[in-house]
């Protein structure tokens, strides 16, 4: 991997997190009364450090995170958490369940090809891994209140 290659797929996770940031905020609105959007909110504050650190990568690289990034990504994850919002919270952590995993799927391919190439620094895959984790945890706190909620309606049904 080059490093315009490198720098190219650093920006994909640079769009990719400022949506999720965008998203997690309308969440945290359209779920304000709820114990979920709380957690909406912060999770758009975690997804904003993973913006914030791989922004500093690419720059460290000499390049800038893609504009298309910085204009579209905040309008698409906007937009897609108001949709989202006017769903029902099972709906929502079902989404954004598919996003998360999405997002783990291409950070360990990412990390496996700096480290297959000996292309990167050790403090970039560090910050990476960090990211991957963060997403890891995301998606088991989705997936476990998703499971919560689908048991209740399981047990109220008649």
């Amino acid at each position: 991997m080059d490093k315009e290659k490198l720098i190219s797929r650093l920006n994909w996770f640079y769009s990719l997190e400022l949506n999720q940031v965008d998203l997690y905020k309308s969440q945290s609105k359209a779920f304000a009364k709820e114990y979920a959007g709380l957690v909406f909110e912060r999770l758009s504050s975690i997804e904003q450090r993973h913006v914030d650190n791989i922004g500093t990568k690419i720059k460290e690289l000499g390049a800038k995170p893609t504009a298309i990034g910085d204009v579209l990504s905040p309008v698409i994850g906007h937009i897609a958490g108001k949709i989202i919002g006017w769903r029902d919270l099972t709906e929502v952590l079902k989404i954004n369940t598919l996003i998360e995993q999405k997002a783990m799927k291409d950070y360990k391919g990412l990390i496996e090809d700096i480290k297959n190439n000996h292309f990167g620094s050790e403090e970039l895959i560090k910050v990476l891994q960090n990211n991957f984790i963060d997403e890891n945890l995301h998606t088991e706190w989705l997936k476990t209140k998703l499971s919560e909620l689908q048991t209740l309606a399981f047990c109220l049904d008649p």
